[in-house]
């Protein structure tokens, strides 16, 4: 039934072109959610509480079916190409125009929320779901308002997402079935045909990444802890790199784990929870992360899960090797109340480096981190995706391409402002693989990683020597505490050297190409930090 005309707030779905609908469920607690969606088969309860969905067969996001409207407004301004496939507003009107016929006598989720801790920058937004789980996974990673603040909230962008709903392609201009479409214009996303949670996050901070850097806040794919001193530390890094895992650290509390701010009185969380991969997660290596699998509230994708005990199998790849946990950042015990904090001390770079031959860590010039920074490498690892026999070289510039809307080099400008004006460290780890390629070496223990980083945050790298990587020119630190001194030389850890050798220069290679698209962009002093030609 519709509760058109029984909940005033109905006027603003029908504002939308939304009519005739089921029932409307506003924002509703998590308690609420569970049952809706238990009781509708969309998942179930695993041992000690936490919900295990389903997204078969998107189990990540579907970056070839995102799509941006083409307006006259943004014709000229948005990053267009392979991140950004513009949609003409017509087949636009088209597709939401089925999707609404779509929604017609079915009923509706919808969460109000904030993006955004500061409140100078919050952006207020809504969504609207078919699935009582995708609202959950919603009100987990988005700011939940207060009573007051829900009293008044206005949302300035609005969420579809109908995962039950197809495109046609030839019809309404998609690549696929699936679609993922951000209107700037109508203020408005909507997705259908993928059930994964992490469209609906990302598309809201591609969002963000429009609009901050217009206001002067530099908008970053990282995340962010603070030591007992109130020192800052931000943490760039691909999916599989370690984000996640190295920020939640028991002596330094966390402000968030993957979206932020960088505004004139420092750094700010994006979202109200975390969105943990939980692939092989232990309760030795990552006891915080571990336990919020274990709770109530917690929202599992594609977890194994046995029918009778209900316990989840976190090592198994069976379903992906993509498993991921959508939990409240309160149900972890280290953290920033209001997720805000001063300028950063400490900027990380992450890489998991499959070849093999980057440093453990090493330290970055201003230069060079703008260098790697647009480069945004690390690599994909044989067998973890089909097709990949052999480690791949990836390159996502500002260490997050796909949510960017605006040219890489915008935001690259604003971080080199950021890094001349408060000089904080930067460092370049390699959470990946030592002394062979990846299938022949080793990864680099995380307890090994955690020493190098807590050193590094800590000062006491300040005095070391440094000796010189002769092939990519970073400057690595001769010892490190609790880590072994041999573990520093990279190229010392290969059993061949002269092998370590050609693995080196053809990754340096790869940098080097891959750059090109903004070599005109950055100062002469940057392209100067680039593995020279012919090492």
């Amino acid at each position: 039934m519709s509760d058109a005309g029984d909940d005033p707030r109905s006027g603003s779905l029908a504002a939308l072109g939304i009519k005739n609908h089921g029932q409307v469920f506003w924002d509703l607690p998590t308690s609420q959610l569970y049952e809706h969606a238990v009781r509708a088969g969309e998942g179930k309860v695993a041992h000690l509480g936490p919900l295990v969905v389903r997204t078969v067969p998107h189990t990540g996001r579907s970056p070839n079916d995102k799509l941006v409207v083409r307006d006259a407004e943004r014709a000229d301004a948005v990053w267009w190409g392979a991140h950004n496939k513009p949609l003409d507003p017509e087949r636009f009107d088209g597709l939401f125009g089925r999707l609404r016929a779509y929604m017609q006598g079915r009923n509706l989720y919808v969460q109000n929320c904030f993006a955004g801790a500061d409140p100078r920058y919050r952006l207020s937004v809504r969504v609207i779901n078919e699935l009582a789980w995708h609202n959950l996974f919603a009100r987990n990673l988005f700011i939940v308002p207060t009573a007051d603040e829900l009293a008044d909230h206005e949302p300035e962008f609005t969420v579809i997402d109908m995962p039950g709903f197809h495109a046609d392609p030839d019809e309404d201009g998609t690549n696929s079935g699936t679609f993922i479409v951000v209107n700037f214009a109508a203020r408005l996303i909507i997705i259908g045909g993928t059930a994964y949670g992490g469209e609906m996050k990302k598309s809201i901070f591609t969002i963000l990444n429009y609009l901050l850097p217009q206001r002067g806040v530099l908008s970053m794919h990282c995340s962010a802890n603070v030591g007992a001193e109130g020192d800052v530390a931000l943490f760039f890094g691909l999916s599989g790199t370690g984000k996640t895992t190295l920020s939640t650290d028991p002596e330094r509390p966390l402000i968030g784990d993957d979206e932020h701010g960088w505004s004139d009185t420092g750094i700010f969380n994006f979202e109200g929870g975390c969105y943990a991969k939980t692939i092989r997660l232990s309760a030795e290596n990552e006891p915080e992360i571990y336990q919020t699998t274990r709770r109530f509230g917690t929202v599992l994708e594609n977890l194994p899960l046995d029918a009778e005990s209900r316990r989840l199998d976190l090592d198994s790849d069976e379903i992906t090797e993509n498993t991921r946990g959508a939990y409240p950042i309160s149900h972890l015990q280290n953290v920033v109340p209001g997720g805000m904090a001063g300028h950063p001390q400490n900027i990380v770079l992450l890489a998991a480096d499959a070849f093999g031959v980057l440093p453990p860590i090493s330290r970055l010039t201003t230069e060079q981190a703008m260098y790697h920074f647009l480069l945004g490498y690390t690599a994909r690892v044989a067998g973890t995706e089909r097709g990949v026999t052999d480690p791949q070289a990836t390159f996502s510039a500002c260490f997050g391409a796909p949510f960017l809307p605006l040219p890489p080099p915008t935001y690259a400008a604003m971080l080199g402002e950021r890094l001349e004006r408060h000089r904080p460290a930067v460092w370049l780890v390699n959470t990946g693989w030592l002394g062979g390629p990846a299938g022949e070496s080793d990864r680099v223990q995380l307890p090994h990683t955690r020493a190098m980083i807590r050193a590094a945050l800590s000062g006491a790298l300040d005095g070391v020597p440094d000796a010189v990587e002769p092939v990519f020119g970073l400057r690595v630190p001769t010892m490190c505490p609790d880590v072994p001194g041999d573990l520093l030389d990279s190229r010392g850890q290969w059993a061949d050297p002269a092998r370590y050798d050609a693995q080196a220069v053809q990754l340096a290679k790869r940098m080097r190409e891959a750059f090109q698209p903004f070599a005109s962009t950055v100062s002469t002093e940057v392209l100067a930090a680039e593995p020279p030609a012919g090492v």
